[in-house]
């Protein structure tokens, strides 16, 4: 078996839903501001995601009430970044075994305050192995299961061949992402690599909406931009007219 396979069923066997490698070199520069020399150091990542359960995220629109806001957090928030951090060790560790270099980076732990980031953007490693484009809210949408995704990053000098090439991004006009979001902190903006985040989304507002939440109920849940997207609430929201049921889920298809 070879590397390649050997990382894809380490993953996949684990819970994954999304599995590619991505070649680095043409974000270099931007990793390397975000994240400094000895994350840009690596030239290729192995992207992992899992997918949300959709009745959890369809508890988001009554995220006010403590026990939604609850659910979600814990099992798609807490549970799952916990799940992607043992796939990422775990893929690690198989890259560390077969003599190359590899480094995890926790699914989702803050890097830095002031730039409101992590120490790699998951999102641009998974868009660079072909997974899904960067829409309009900043999260990375993929066709089957659009934002309902969660991410992790290993980022590796194996010499592994990518999966793809990033997606062109198919928001087209709509604009649902920016119309739900409470903070007006979506601009509306189709991502385009020369511009900063700051070009489509507002960090520091969206990250000033969660601490007031948690100050006062205890508890940060929004996700609106997440749920309200057409690509993730098709034929899963049990309330939508022409509702069929739940989406088949294809593991492993990458």
């Amino acid at each position: 078996m070879s590397l390649f396979e050997d990382l894809k069923s380490c993953a996949l066997s684990r819970g994954a839903d999304y599995f590619g490698i991505a070649d680095l070199a043409p974000a270099h520069a931007f990793i390397l501001a975000q994240g400094g020399e000895q994350i840009a150091r690596y030239p290729r990542a192995v992207s992992v995601g899992i997918a949300l359960l959709d009745p959890l995220v369809d508890l988001l629109p009554d995220r006010e009430d403590f026990a939604a806001a609850m659910l979600y957090r814990h099992n798609s928030y807490d549970v799952v970044n916990l799940t992607l951090d043992q796939i990422a060790l775990a893929a690690a560790n198989t890259l560390q075994r077969a003599g190359c270099r590899a480094l995890p980076v926790p699914s989702s732990k803050r890097a830095s305050d002031e730039k409101i980031a992590g120490a790699v953007s998951h999102k641009l490693a998974a868009h660079l192995a072909g997974l899904g484009w960067i829409g309009k809210s900043c999260l990375l949408v993929t066709p089957d299961h659009g934002p309902r995704v969660r991410w992790v990053t290993v980022l590796t000098d194996a010499p592994l061949e990518p999966t793809g090439s990033p997606m062109e991004q198919r928001c087209g006009k709509c604009t649902q992402c920016t119309d739900v979001c409470p903070e007006k902190a979506i601009t509306g903006r189709a991502f385009r690599e020369d511009e900063p985040r700051e070009a489509r989304f507002d960090a520091a507002a969206c990250d000033r909406y969660f601490r007031g939440l948690e100050k006062a109920r205890g508890i940060g849940v929004c996700g609106m931009c997440l749920y309200i997207c057409p690509y993730g609430r098709k034929s899963r929201v049990p309330d939508e007219p022409g509702h069929k049921g739940h989406a088949k889920r294809r593991e492993g298809k990458r």
